[in-house]
């Protein structure tokens, strides 16, 4: 069945794609005409009836995923920025491993020029599902706009800056190229049904909710500057005799130690994943590049680690004497792990070599030995 063009306006000029349900879902057959319902009145504008549907459905299942979508769906229709925000905010909580609720706060958040919350947004979403197409083109977008606010901030800053006119000038362009392309019919695309989710321990299985992107919105014209009073002004030095002197060492002593902190972080996120039997995050864990062991593929490397993982009853995972060195966007993590799972105990000397990705850390090398 096909969807509805779901229109969202905000300042953003190449404007983002926020997703919306389709009456094909993949869930139980017992819910399924509840979910219909909710869409098809949506689908007529008769919201008020709709959000009633929904708030009569979650006073029984108040964790439902693809309800509590639906109900962020039509706060966002209705005007009800803040509430859509809290809807899908609390969604990305409950159910980290689903990557729709975070493009559409990334939504939300550019249509009140928030583009760092934004920004964070889309890449946690391109970190739960590295194939999602339509956060890597909304991501785009961000970053385009934060280049014009800021080429603006210079010229504003400058206005002699030959360099700044042309680029800014291009981002222009790239905006109005959108803008026409935007303001043509929108056409709907169809929405096949998605796979169940398999079921998570200690709360129900999430209902894994449709990848396949809504016709963008219509934009709205980027203003002709970026106001003053969005960007903080920083002055750079002009040339090397009027720069500041060089500052003392321990500001980037304090860096480098926060930098090891997120990757202490990001690998203890991963030891906790795989105690969890979270395969979602244990497998966002490992970068694209990742080298599996042997002459695995990385299909079957997934495939073997998932049967391997999802089998045992129980599993601990405890780290000591972690060691972290940090060299720009590579870091080494080694320690001594001692796993647990079901009878069997192993102790043994690990190292993870990881790479910066956006704002995370990934596995791209694991080995086991001193």
């Amino acid at each position: 069945m096909p969807t509805r063009a779901f229109f969202l306006h905000h300042p953003l000029s190449a404007a983002l794609r926020m997703l919306f349900l389709a009456a094909t879902l993949a869930t139980s057959l017992a819910h399924a005409d509840e979910y219909a319902d909710v869409n098809r009145l949506v689908r007529a504008s008769q919201y008020p009836e709709a959000l009633a549907k929904a708030d009569q459905y979650l006073a029984g299942k108040p964790r439902d995923p693809q309800m509590r979508f639906l109900k962020g769906v039509i706060q966002t229709e209705t005007g009800k920025s803040g509430d859509a925000i809290a809807t899908f905010t609390k969604i990305t909580e409950d159910y980290p491993e689903l990557p729709e609720p975070y493009n559409n706060l990334a939504v939300l958040y550019a249509s009140q020029s928030q583009f760092d919350k934004a920004r964070a947004a889309l890449e946690m979403a391109i970190r739960t599902n590295p194939s999602y197409a339509t956060a890597h083109e909304n991501l785009g977008d961000i970053y385009a706009r934060l280049a014009s606010q800021a080429y603006s901030k210079a010229l504003q800053l400058d206005s002699g800056n030959t360099a700044v006119q042309p680029k800014l000038a291009l981002i222009r362009t790239l905006f109005s190229a959108d803008t026409k392309a935007s303001q043509k019919p929108a056409a709907t695309t169809p929405v096949a049904p998605a796979a169940p989710a398999p079921p998570a321990a200690a709360k129900p299985a999430p209902v894994a909710l449709p990848a396949a992107p809504i016709a963008k919105a219509a934009p709205v014209a980027p203003p002709p500057a970026v106001p003053v009073a969005k960007v903080t002004p920083v002055t750079p030095p002009r040339s090397a005799e009027v720069a500041a002197p060089v500052a003392s060492t321990k500001p980037a002593a304090a860096a480098a130690a926060g930098t090891e902190k997120e990757v202490e972080a990001a690998v203890r996120a991963w030891a906790d994943a795989w105690a969890g039997k979270n395969m979602n995050a244990y497998l966002s864990s490992y970068g694209q590049n990742f080298d599996p062991p042997g002459k695995q593929t990385r299909k079957g490397w997934e495939e073997d680690r998932r049967a391997r993982i999802v089998s045992k009853s129980r599993i601990q995972v405890k780290l000591s004497n972690l060691a972290i060195a940090v060299q720009g966007s590579k870091a080494t993590a080694r320690f001594k792990q001692d796993y647990s799972a079901d009878t069997l105990n192993v102790s043994s000397r690990k190292t993870l070599d990881m790479a910066r990705i956006g704002d995370h850390w990934v596995i791209v090398r694991e080995s086991t030995g001193s």
